[in-house]
């Protein structure tokens, strides 16, 4: 039976939380965990679509605070409007308000408030929050009386801040005031070895909410090709991507060509019917078994093309992992098999995300 988030260990929650074992996200999480407990500011760094509000939730779960989670995304909210957003007005105080309304920051009481992209917020804003964080009092627009809130504060940006210190665009000291704890969180590139993990929770929280879906699956090729793009648009992107899966391949085995043609490419995919599933690479420990060009033929034929570079690729990985294998993960071993320096070997590795044997 699983430990209720609520009184786990703040580890155990984060690791429930933020999806990654590779080496910049297992010490991202040992960070998450050792932070979450105490009342320091935390400043969330990373490339838009990183998953920097996953790192807020994950903070504020495993902090233990009673109160609410209450996130404010400062690029998204009109400068004329963030005011009262945050800081909640009286009736009257401007044209429209018929009622008191409390802001952000009071309903962060007991809890953690989370300014997304802080490094937007316009300068007269960063003077009342430096006030508020100084003073731990706010003060509605159109009121006089102030009221003592305690919150926790978590912000986040894409930003480099300390550039927009150094030009004059945000204030130094509300800088140092939100960078007591600096967390940075690795682009999805710089971790494609998480993909497959990533992926297997999305689907799993695509299929509870939506359980009569039918559910695409992954191939090695695919997570290959997938490991193989750039991700510009970081977890975001991979989450646009899984979902082109669920709508163009229901149920359908995803490969390679999928992945290029029809999930990054946006193809429509053929029907199951009309797929031509081209010759397994030879398995390397049969020596000299490579493919009769008869057995292509046919698929040739059919198919008119094929993504020649793709398949060489797969094939390259195949070999590799293969003579990895049957040297029980030694590299220096497994070069000589494949008459390759055992520098070349490494680089392949690393290109193809083949982490067998190599040091994290």
């Amino acid at each position: 039976m699983t430990t209720p988030l609520s009184s786990a260990l703040p580890e155990n929650i984060v690791a429930n939380i933020i999806v990654g074992e590779t080496a910049p996200m297992r010490t991202l999480k040992r960070m998450i965990a050792a932070v979450a407990p105490s009342d320091a500011a935390v400043l969330v760094r990373g490339p838009t679509g990183a998953g920097k509000e996953l790192v807020a939730e994950a903070l504020h779960r495993a902090s233990g605070r009673k109160g609410a989670l209450v996130a404010v995304n400062c690029a998204a909210i009109p400068s004329e409007l963030l005011e009262s957003e945050l800081f909640g007005h009286e009736k009257g105080a401007f044209t429209g308000a018929e009622r008191a309304r409390p802001g952000r920051i009071e309903q962060a009481a007991g809890g953690t408030l989370f300014l997304d992209e802080i490094g937007d917020m316009p300068a007269a804003l960063q003077a009342k929050l430096l006030r508020v964080l100084e003073t731990r009092r706010v003060q509605r627009l159109g009121g006089t009386a102030e009221q003592t809130v305690d919150f926790r504060l978590v912000t986040a940006t894409h930003r480099d801040l300390t550039a927009s210190v150094a030009a004059g665009d945000f204030r130094a000291d509300l800088f140092y005031r939100i960078s007591v704890f600096p967390l940075a969180v690795p682009s999805l590139a710089d971790r494609t070895a998480d993909i497959p993990l990533i992926l297997a929770r999305l689907i799993e929280d695509h299929a509870a909410a939506n359980p009569q879906t039918e559910v695409p699956h992954f191939d090695l090729g695919a997570l290959r090709a997938l490991s193989a793009y750039p991700w510009p648009g970081n977890i975001r992107e991979l989450k646009n991507v899984l979902m082109r899966a669920f709508v163009m391949l229901p149920g359908r085995m995803v490969t390679a060509r999928h992945v290029r043609d029809n999930l990054l490419g946006m193809e429509m995919p053929a029907p199951d019917s009309a797929e031509v599933v081209m010759p397994e690479p030879p398995a390397p420990a049969e020596k000299g078994a490579l493919p009769d060009p008869s057995q292509f033929h046919d698929a040739l034929t059919r198919m008119g093309d094929i993504d020649l570079r793709g398949y060489i690729r797969d094939i390259e990985v195949a070999l590799i992992e293969a003579a990895l294998d049957t040297r029980q993960g030694n590299v220096a071993q497994a070069a000589d098999a494949l008459r390759l320096r055992r520098t070349t070997l490494i680089e392949k590795m690393k290109k193809f995300g083949i982490r067998r044997g190599l040091v994290a």
